[in-house]
């Protein structure tokens, strides 16, 4: 495929993924297409309803390692519960599933549910040596099989790193292949595989991050979301706009420019939380926000709670 054949065939999509948010009418599409649109959205809710359902709403968690690791783990769930939070998100999985269980009745009878697990590095997905491949397929095995064990509906997994031995387009088609390896699994434990996009050089932009999704035509493998990952080099609320109802959960995080840092609380940095929350409205987004940032106590938790509801507040 020349140059001009593969841009023409790239701003395409591009048109494509635009018209899945609903920014784009079917106008003037051929039957193929509003066809292939129609299936796509059908798959886009497949995810959504994994949240969405009456009365559904926006709902705040923390992720576990927040929590004050002197207390115990009934502690720790009703503090969280306490501080005002509506989820727990593990930081990995449990291998003793009898004990992640445990975990998971503890957590829903305290009210703060445990909605997602992040997976474990066991290897990279992307990596071209097998045993470290089939080191993160064992991880990613033993997540999903912790996420049911706890209640959870989804596991993080970041799918492929770029460097000095991986290219682009390796990391992307071996990665691909590697994670269709687990959908049957993902499927047979009804929980969904998220990918996220995180600092690994990769998927660097909302459509290409849209296509890599779609590509697997699956509702077991959508889109895991951290509002502040890309603010080095793009803006969120565009990245929630295309990215779309692919998403079924979102990491808040906030990110300083100008020192080209994370900063330690949210509503503190370059993130336009405004139109965050109107993009988040836009695409129908209901489920989870959990920050990724730092622990602390009850008077700590209880702000980031706060902030939380700053930004859901903002419409």
């Amino acid at each position: 495929m020349n140059q001009s054949a593969g841009r023409r065939e790239f701003l395409k999509y591009a048109a494509a993924v635009t018209a899945g948010t609903g920014l784009l009418t079917t106008t003037g599409l051929s039957q193929e297409e509003r066809k292939k649109k129609g299936g796509r959205k059908k798959r886009q809710g497949a995810a959504q309803a994994q949240t969405a359902g009456p009365g559904a709403k926006l709902l705040k968690a923390l992720q576990f390692g927040m929590l004050p690791k002197s207390l115990t783990d009934t502690e720790k769930f009703a503090l969280a519960k306490k501080c005002g939070f509506e989820g727990v998100e593990l930081n990995g999985p449990m291998a003793d599933l009898a004990a992640a269980k445990e975990r998971g009745d503890l957590a829903r009878q305290a009210g703060v549910p445990i909605h997602s697990i992040v997976n474990g590095w066991g290897g990279p997905l992307s990596d071209p040596r097998p045993e470290n491949v089939e080191k993160g397929i064992a991880s990613m095995e033993t997540s999903l099989k912790c996420a049911k064990a706890v209640g959870a509906d989804a596991v993080l997994l970041v799918p492929a790193v770029v460097n000095e031995e991986v290219g682009y387009g390796e990391a992307w088609e071996r990665s691909q292949k590697n994670v269709r390896k687990l959908l049957p699994l993902a499927k047979e434990l009804q929980v969904i595989i998220a990918v996220e996009n995180v600092w690994n050089k990769f998927l660097l932009s909302p459509l290409e991050f849209a296509k890599y999704v779609d590509e697997f035509d699956d509702p077991w493998l959508k889109a895991y979301i951290d509002v502040g990952n890309m603010i080095q080099f793009g803006y969120a609320q565009d990245w929630l706009r295309t990215v779309g109802q692919r998403i079924v959960k979102i990491h808040l995080k906030d990110f300083k420019r100008k020192t080209n840092s994370f900063t330690p609380n949210l509503l503190e940095g370059d993130v336009n939380w405004p139109q965050v929350r109107v993009a988040l409205e836009e695409i129908g987004y209901h489920g989870y926000l959990t920050p990724e940032i730092g622990g602390g106590d009850e008077a700590y938790l209880t702000d980031v709670a706060q902030r939380i509801d700053k930004i859901i507040a903002m419409k």
